[in-house]
């Protein structure tokens, strides 16, 4: 019952999280990068898929819902795309991302394409990254707040927390609280 109770809470996270998110995009505010948000749909699918092959159990459901998500506000973001500068590193990025699924085939082992996803997906916060550094105003520091809560409670809801299961979700904590402290520097250099 714990697992399931940490699940919801897990979702709950989730779903306020980008509850907070798609209100700051319809009020113009917030900004999402199309490559980072389909990066990020593409990996926590693959997330997602490993943790099913390892026993990740109930809690592996807010990996798919989020990449669900994930997927709707690249869409999202795509669409604002004559807002929202793509440089050549943001092009990279997003074609390394798309090696995820060879990778996985190739090395057949669940705990490598992990270790491959945790790596790429963090090169996938690369163009989020540099948009925040030049306009920290377009991100929503509340919305990453409450996706790492949400990645903490994934892991707590895993049936098998392993490698395989909790190194993904771990790093996704790591790279959201990373956001949220490059934005609030930046915020503040800008400002004086």
């Amino acid at each position: 019952m714990e697992k399931e109770i940490f699940t919801i809470i897990g979702l709950l996270f989730m779903g306020a999280s980008y509850v907070i998110y798609l209100r700051s995009i319809y009020k113009g505010k917030t900004k999402p990068h199309p490559f980072s948000w389909f990066i990020w749909g593409l990996l926590t699918a693959i997330g997602f898929f490993a943790q099913l092959s390892d026993g990740g159990g109930i809690g592996s459901s807010i990996m798919a819902a989020s990449a669900l998500i994930s997927f709707g506000i690249a869409g999202i973001g795509y669409k604002m795309r004559d807002e929202i500068i793509v440089g050549k590193s943001d092009k990279w990025a997003f074609v390394l991302s798309l090696t995820a699924i060879p990778l996985w085939y190739f090395t057949g082992s669940a705990l490598w394409s992990v270790i491959l996803i945790t790596l790429i997906d963090a090169g996938g916060f690369y163009p989020t990254y540099r948009k925040s550094w030049h306009h920290p105003e377009q991100e929503s520091v509340m919305s990453f707040l409450l996706g790492g809560f949400k990645h903490f409670f994934t892991i707590l809801a895993l049936a098998n927390i392993s490698i395989i299961t909790a190194l993904f979700p771990f790093s996704l904590l790591i790279t959201n609280l990373g956001l949220i402290a490059l934005i609030y520097y930046r915020k503040k250099v800008l400002r004086t």
